[in-house]
């Protein structure tokens, strides 16, 4: 039989919510939530079980539920307040995941690695994670100074991009090692080379610097060459949407080379 939750003070919803909103509880539980039927189904399609879910009965999609039961998956029945109290969004789908934080491997001998210098926008952070796994990257590193990867606002413009593709954090001594191979790449609108003259066919890494304030200079020594999107105007692109123009040119000379 489900147990029912009513009192906000109980310990399961209170730990939802100092995961929801603070980076150090997550850390230091390693768990995270997810809200949402898409969020979760995302997360148990890649083999991702919670360690247990909250569910409003008036809100929540039966067959995510119906799901969930067959894998035995711990359910607790809660009040639509509960789902309000821990929710990040206005208007809740009635679902509440806790999840242990992915702990992705490396992947070995990658030739597409998008490395974020300092991003701060959870919004581009997490369009661009959701563009890096259309556009075929195989592995996403987080430099420092990035916003949090697990941030509620990440999570939802990821739209799953944290279950499906390999991201890590890592300085910049580790970023040099592991790219040491690779052609590297910084974008920027005073580049010397255009973004479609570049052979994105061999091994690479691309930088993407902060929105406001562009590269650190750990980005700009790190990389060989800086690469531009040629523009009618002089206004500059959107982070996220720079990003995506040059992911799937690369991905348009891999699939027709």
């Amino acid at each position: 039989m489900v147990e029912t939750i009513t009192s906000l003070q109980n310990q399961y919803v209170k730990l939802a919510v100092q995961l929801q909103i603070r980076p150090r509880a997550r850390r230091k539980e390693g768990k995270v939530v997810l809200e949402g039927t898409r969020l979760i189904r995302d997360a148990i399609e890649q083999d991702f079980s919670p360690e247990y879910i909250l569910y409003d009965p008036a809100q929540v999609d039966y067959d995510l539920l119906a799901l969930l039961q067959n894998k035995w998956v711990t359910l607790y029945e809660v009040t639509s307040e509960i789902i309000q109290h821990i929710g990040d969004t206005q208007n809740p789908q009635g679902i509440i995941g806790v999840f242990r934080l992915p702990k992705p491997a490396l992947p070995d001998n990658p030739k597409r690695v998008l490395v974020l210098d300092g991003l701060r926008d959870p919004g581009n952070m997490g369009t661009i994670l959701r563009t890096a796994g259309a556009a075929g990257v195989e592995l996403v590193i987080l430099a420092p100074k990035c916003v949090d990867l697990y941030n509620p606002k990440v999570l939802r413009s990821g739209m799953g991009a944290h279950f499906r593709i390999p991201i890590i954090e890592a300085d910049w001594a580790n970023i040099r090692g592991y790219c040491d191979e690779m052609n590297t790449y910084l974008a920027s609108s005073d580049g010397d080379v255009t973004y479609s003259d570049v052979d994105w066919t061999a091994a690479w890494a691309l930088v993407i610097g902060n929105e406001a304030h562009g590269a650190s200079e750990e980005a700009v020594q790190f990389a060989s060459q800086v690469v531009s999107i040629p523009m009618a105007s002089a206004e500059s692109l959107n982070a996220a949407i720079a990003t995506s123009v040059l992911l799937f040119e690369a991905q348009r000379q891999r699939l027709n080379g």
